[in-house]
Parts: C-alpha cells; structure tokens; sequence
C-alpha cells in the first residue's frame, strides 16, 4: 500500500468509528470526511488523487436522494390521511400474537422490496407498523429493525429488486427471468427465499417470548384516499420502469431511461399529492408540514457517504481488495475452488457491513469473472462463473444487514425511528441483525455452492 492508500485507509476507519460512537452527529461526520476528501484532492497532496468537488458531487447518488424525499414526502400525506392505520386494523385482525405481526410485516416488506427499491420498501411500510405499536403500546425499535433488514434481503431476489442485481445481470448476461430459472438451474430468486424462510425462523425465535394478543379495535374511518391511491401508483410506476433499460444496458437505437428516472418518479407523485392538498384544503399547511418532516439528517448522511465512498474508489482501495482476493486463485482441487468461493461470499459480508456495496460490486464482478475462467484453465475443473457472481450477490447485498449504516434501508429505518423519539445504538441493531443476516447468508452460500459448484 502507498501512502494515499494508507492515509485513505485511516480516514475512512476514523469517519466510520466516530459515526458508531456518535449516533447524533453522523451526517457532520460523514460530511467532514467528505470535505477533507475534497480538500486532500483538489490541492493535489498527493499526485495521484485528484477529487475536485465537481467529482465528489458526481459520486452522489442524486437517484437514491430524490427518491426517499419524494417518498418521505408522499408517505407524509399517507400517513396524514390515516391509512396505516386502517391497515393496522386490518394486520391486528389477522394476527394473534405481538411475534407473527412482527413476521407478518417483515415478509410483507420483503414481497415488495423483491420489485421496489428497499429504501422506498421501508419509507412505505414503517408507517404501518408504527400504527401497530402505538396502538399495542410496544417499543417499535425492533419492528422497524426486522422490517429494514428483510427488505434488504429480498433485493437480491430479482434483477430489479437492487442496484447490485441489476449490475450482475449485464456482467452476467442476465435478463429478468435469469434469476428465476438460470441455465436449468434455480436462479437467486429460489436462493434468495430460501434464505427469508431461514430468516424468518429466526424472527420467530428473537420474538418467542412476544405473546402478547394484540386486541382488535374498531375500524379507523379514512376520509382521504388519494394518498394511498399515490402510494400504490408509485411502487407500480417503479416496477413498470424497472424494466426500461439504463442507456448502458440499452441496445443500439432502444428507448432508454435516465439515471435519475425513479427518483423523478417518486419526486412526481410527492409534487401531485402537494398540489392535491393545496387543492383539498384550500391552503398550504399540509404542504408546509410534509417539508418539514423530510428527514433531512438521513439525506445528509448518505449525501456524505457516497462521497466518502467515491473517494476510497478514486484511491484505489477497492480495487486493491478485488486484486488480494485474485491471488487466491491457485490449488487446483475443488477444494481450492470452494476457498475461493468462501473468500468471496464472507469477505463480501464483511466489507458490505461498513462500505456501500455498489462499488464494491461494481469492481468485483469482472474480478469473479476472470477467477473462474482462471480456475478452469489452471485445474481443468470447469467453474461456472455463476458460482461466483451469486456468491458475490449473497455476501455483498445481505452483509449490508450487520450494521446500521451497512445499508441505505437501515438508516432510513433508523432515522424514522430516530423522529419517533427513539435512538437505536449499534449493539441493539446488531442484536436483530446478526442473526438475521448469519441464517440468510449461510443458507444462500451453502445453496449456491451446491446448486453451481457442478
């Protein structure tokens, strides 16, 4: 390592342990760190790394932003409009026991997290299960916990559901049905569920003592509902786009979309419900209040982590990390192989709980690609690169789940929390998601191999 590498290494380990000790001020961390990036780049401290604050700006995923502000914004009028809580009603009904509510929600999440982004997943249905909890009476930190990690497992389960399926499925030549049935095996998909299945045993084992009976009350009356009619319209415009391919995954001369495209959606059905309750309510106060209620520390927070992140790929950490884990590659046994394969899926878990694991994807896709065609020449034993590309998915999506700031879907959770009046610390997220993240990881590492390894 040289001493831009070094320096970065000390930086980034600094910005991340002060964000674990100090919960509050998380955002003015990350941003600090993203200015010294800026600072260290543009003055040119070291030749090599160049970071001007054009290029920092252009590491921020604006796609991401503008789609949890124009879902923060819509889920304000929905939750005004007193729909979570029929819905409550309506889960209370169905569900005897404080535990198979918590599961209740948490496979619901997962569902539509399979086809919407997971951040949108957990801004749509943490209302719902806050309802929940106030009416029971219980503490929603654990609720809203399993809710944010089990939308972030079911993002692997198709190509729309993650950024990173997405960016498997062109290195991979994937098309939407691939992850279902792949090569006339199982796809993610099946592997993906299988481990939500395993999850799921594991939320009804951290919630066996929750035998409460939840009581069914009367019905909540709901006046308004445009609402919930934008909030259904949104995840079905979102799973519409899903499959309007980006420019780079476009043929020549096929229709494409822009980078931004789900956030302008869900910036436009926010802009809607505005000029509805200008319309309905005959001034603005209503509009006023969704602005006000925009979780503008979460916006900040991933503002600075995805330029503390572009920086680290700009000094050529990751590509490091892709280029240690390609010196594995020799041996010539299955056994070797599988060492190779372990190395990938639980140094990707453990990467994926600290860094965003989109570039960290990004760079080790071609990185697998070339392993497996190596590993084919050098011990005659054909690896399918598939091995590879889904052990990588398993580790690099669901290690996001160990930590709280492992994954987009945990900080928003956390920082709906954090506006209900409760701070949620590292060792109480990882009490959910550890063993949450240890069932869904080992039972797609073990079912990979097995499915792919022949």
């Amino acid at each position: 390592m040289n001493a831009l590498m070094i320096t970065t290494l000390v930086i980034f380990v600094i910005t991340y342990a002060l964000m674990f000790a100090f919960q509050k001020i998380r955002p003015y961390v990350a941003l600090g760190a993203a200015a010294l990036f800026v600072i260290t780049g543009t003055l040119g401290v070291f030749p090599e790394f160049r970071y001007s604050l054009g290029d920092a700006v252009a590491k921020i995923d604006f796609n991401v932003l503008l789609m949890i502000t124009g879902t923060m914004g819509t889920v304000y009028f929905f939750i005004e409009s007193k729909m979570p809580n029929l819905l409550a009603d309506l889960v209370v009904s169905k569900t005897g026991t404080v535990k198979v509510m918590v599961l209740a929600l948490s496979l619901f999440a997962g569902i539509i997290s399979a086809f919407v982004d997971n951040v949108a997943t957990v801004l749509m249905v943490a209302p719902v299960a806050i309802a929940i909890c106030k009416k029971q009476k219980i503490s929603p930190v654990p609720v809203i916990i399993c809710i944010a990690v089990s939308s972030n497992l079911q993002g692997a389960a198709t190509l729309v559901g993650d950024t990173t399926s997405i960016l498997l499925a062109k290195s991979a030549d994937l098309d939407f049905m691939g992850f279902f049935w792949c090569e006339g095996r199982p796809g993610m998909f099946f592997v993906t569920e299988a481990g939500a299945v395993v999850a799921s045993l594991i939320i009804l084992w951290m919630f066996r003592d929750q035998n409460q009976k939840i009581e069914a009350g009367g019905r909540t009356k709901v006046e308004d509902k445009v609402p919930a009619v934008l909030m259904v319209l949104t995840i079905v415009t979102l799973i519409a786009a899903s499959f309007i391919p980006y420019e780079e995954q476009a043929a020549e001369g096929q229709f494409y979309k822009p980078d931004i495209t789900n956030g302008l959606i869900c910036m436009g059905y926010y802009l809607i419900g505005m000029v509805w309750q200008l319309i309905r309510n005959k001034n603005a106060k209503s509009v006023i209040a969704s602005v006000k209620e925009l979780d503008f520390y979460t916006l900040a927070l991933l503002a600075g982590l995805f330029i503390v992140i572009g920086a680290i790929e700009e000094a050529g950490l990751i590509d490091l990390i892709g280029e240690k884990l390609a010196l594995l590659g020799g041996g010539g046994t299955k056994g070797s192989i599988f060492l190779v394969y372990s190395v990938i899926v639980w140094v990707s878990v453990l990467l994926s709980a600290f860094i965003d694991n989109i570039p960290y994807t990004a760079t080790m896709l071609p990185v697998v690609a070339v392993l497996a065609a190596t590993l084919s020449k050098n011990t005659g034993i054909a690896v399918n690169p598939n091995l590879f590309y889904f052990g990588l998915l398993v580790g690099a999506t669901l290690g996001g789940n160990l930590t709280p700031i492992g994954a987009s879907a945990n900080i928003t959770g956390l920082g709906i929390l954090r506006k209900e009046g409760h701070e949620v610390s590292t060792g109480e997220f990882m009490k959910y998601g550890v063993p949450f993240t240890l069932a869904a990881v080992i039972t797609g590492y073990l079912l990979v191999w097995i499915i792919w390894s022949h």
